[in-house]
Order: structure tokens, then sequence, then C-alpha cells
């Protein structure tokens, strides 16, 4: 008895989790005819990078109230500053 061959197809979900265990079991040139061509980017890249700095409660808070008075949020603010700085140097 001839046994049928399960047709499989790329997956259509975001989940990184279920991409790789797909990519873990099969080859890409499998799906070529699946495959299309685009011309613009699929994925920018960001060129900033991000920092992480620990205050004091204290400090924090008085960050986020200046930065509330100014009608901008913390890390808006911290960006400025590091510009002011930066630009003086």
């Amino acid at each position: 008895m001839a046994r049928k061959m399960k047709i499989v197809h790329l997956p259509q979900t975001d989940s990184i989790e279920e991409l790789a265990r797909f990519w873990d079991e099969h080859d890409l040139t499998d799906f070529e005819e699946e495959l299309e061509e685009v011309a613009e980017p699929v994925f920018i890249r960001n060129s900033e990078t991000t920092l992480q700095i620990h205050l004091p409660r204290q400090q924090m808070e008085g960050l986020r109230r200046l930065a509330r008075q100014r009608g901008i949020d913390d890390s808006t603010l911290v960006q400025q500053w590091v510009s002011e700085k930066l630009s003086v140097a």
C-alpha cells in the first residue's frame, strides 16, 4: 500500500517559537515555489541603542515630575539632556 505524502506549507504565524521549530524540521529549498521576491526591505534595523540606568526612587520621581511638566515622557527628557551635554563636549 502506497503512503500518502503529507503536503507541508509555510507557516502563517508570527510566533518565534513556532517558526524556529518549523525551520528546525524543514529546509527552505523545499518551499521555493511558495516564496516570492520582495523589492523593499522586510526588516528595518533601528539605528538607536538602548541604555538601561538605575536611579534611586527619589531621582526617578523627580525625573518623571520634570518630564510631565514639560509634556514629554521621561526617556525623551533624558535624551534631551544627553544631547545637550554631548553638543557642548
